[in-house]
């Protein structure tokens, strides 16, 4: 039998139509926004009811009279029963009672740090609006003696001695004091600003866990800020390092800040390979780069004077130093 072509008669076939046609998968994907850092922003900046206030001040009062009330007469009937035991159990309470007001002391001399720098930064900005030389001195003068003892600023406040007298412009003193006292200061902080958008990133995109991106995001983000007063001065307590989360927090919530919407944060959330490929891992990217601008944020906030002759931190910078490496081998 000979092999040769088969012909197939589609005559009473009818033409397929347009609009049977399956439809075409759509293979783009929504691009990652920083969901962590959303999150952990929105709930920093959230402001407590007046109710909500009065609740928990109210709990704690009750709580803290109970307890106060159940040791007071855990105390006695131990001194009535056993009075050695007694008078050891009483000592350890004033040990935790004395612990009580010291780390209350420190929450409070840490409250008056950031105020005081605070007030300087307010001074030099009022100094350099009314164009006061005399008002600049003082800021000046009030620079020094905030950075007296500190060997990283040492070499740069005997620089600046030297050089204030030459200088008769308000503006001019500043920036040489912005120059010559803060520029280590600035490196540091931007190296903890780096530390943490690095942090951040790594835990988003390696760490599949709900809300656990959530929690290192906030806790990276108040550590990194507390450090940053740190570095600037206006070293703070727990308490005082939630307040400046909250301030920086809400400052970057009004003005629509934490969120995917500059151009550097648009290319790490769509332009990337990595992005394209894992959406975790362009969280990842969009986290660490949104923990940077809270980080310039919080420099702004923190430091003693206001951006004069140096340049604001560019967060694509910041971001392109913190996670050079760190994900170049998977893109």
């Amino acid at each position: 039998m000979t092999k040769g072509p088969v012909l197939i008669d589609l005559e009473h076939d009818e033409a397929p139509s347009v609009s049977e046609a399956p439809p075409v998968p759509d293979l783009t994907q929504a691009l990652p926004e920083g969901q962590a850092m959303q999150v952990a922003a929105q709930l920093a900046a959230r402001k407590p009811s007046r109710l909500s206030r009065w609740f928990w001040g109210l709990l704690g009062l009750i709580l803290g009279t109970v307890v106060s009330i159940a040791a007071w007469n855990f105390v006695t009937a131990l001194l009535a029963s056993s009075p050695i035991l007694g008078m050891i159990v009483s000592a350890l309470v004033a040990v935790f009672v004395v612990v009580c007001l010291v780390i209350a002391l420190r929450e409070a001399a840490g409250f008056a740090r950031l105020r005081r720098v605070d007030s300087l930064h307010h001074a030099a900005e009022a100094a350099l609006i009314s164009q006061d030389l005399k008002e600049a001195r003082g800021v000046a003068d009030q620079l020094d003696r905030l950075y007296r003892g500190r060997a990283d600023t040492a070499w740069g406040r005997e620089r600046f001695a030297e050089r204030r007298d030459d200088v008769m412009d308000a503006d001019g003193l500043l920036a040489l004091a912005e120059t010559e006292i803060l520029t280590p200061l600035d490196q540091a902080a931007q190296a903890e600003i780096e530390a943490a958008a690095r942090q951040v990133a790594t835990v988003t995109a390696l760490v599949p866990l709900a809300l656990a991106d959530v929690v290192v995001a906030m806790t990276s983000n108040v550590r990194m800020i507390r450090r940053i007063a740190e570095v600037y001065g206006g070293r703070s307590g727990t308490l005082g390092s939630w307040r400046l989360l909250r301030a920086v927090m809400t400052h970057l919530v009004a003005t629509g800040a934490v969120a995917v919407g500059d151009d550097m944060i648009g290319t790490l959330a769509g332009g990337g390979v990595l992005a394209k490929l894992s959406r975790r891992f362009g969280e990842g990217l969009v986290n660490g780069a949104l923990t940077a601008r809270v980080g310039v944020a919080a420099m702004e906030v923190c430091r003693p004077l206001p951006f004069v002759q140096a340049k604001r931190p560019s967060v694509a910078v910041i971001i392109k130093r913190a996670l050079t490496g760190l994900f170049s081998e998977s893109a």
